[in-house]
């Protein structure tokens, strides 16, 4: 192996320098400078996202606080509906049972009126019939039927008591 010849080894560390040394000014000169201008770049290109994204992030906030403010006020206004409403349909029930009960008390009183009628009817024909029936008990056990003012005289002294 050439490269492990002793005698020949000075000329190779001497190449071996030059080479290196273009090589790295190449590097240095070239290579370099691109490398750094794109990675510049790169942080540039990375800042700005990083800006713009913190800004959408501000316009993602204030959307999301102008969403819940919208819908706080809708939840306020439909439960203005709601209360509204109920009050509404509570004073219609109101008014609803005020007339059923102006009615219920008007066909009561026309009912009681009917029954008063009716047992007053019933009371002067209880009457007449007691006094009917007390004439005939009185004819079949005494043979005579009294007249009809004794029976009616009668019946009236033990209603009475």
């Amino acid at each position: 192996m050439p490269q492990l010849v002793f005698a020949d080894f000075a000329p190779q560390l001497v190449w071996l320098a030059i080479t290196f040394t273009l090589l790295y000014l190449i590097l240095a000169r070239v290579a370099l400078p691109r490398i750094a201008t794109t990675l510049e770049k790169r942080r540039d290109v990375i800042a700005n996202d990083l800006d713009e994204a913190g800004s959408l992030k501000r316009q993602a906030e204030e959307a999301l606080k102008a969403y819940e403010a919208a819908l706080a006020a809708a939840r306020g206004r439909a439960l203005a509906i709601v209360a509204e409403t109920r009050q509404q349909l509570t004073a219609q029930a109101d008014n609803e049972k005020a007339a059923m009960q102006a009615s219920l008390a008007k066909r009561t009183a026309e009912a009681e009126a009917r029954i008063t009628a009716a047992k007053t009817a019933a009371m002067a024909n209880v009457r007449q019939i007691a006094s009917d029936t007390a004439a005939a008990i009185v004819g079949k056990l005494l043979g005579d039927t009294p007249d009809g003012a004794a029976a009616n005289s009668a019946v009236d002294a033990a209603l009475k008591r």
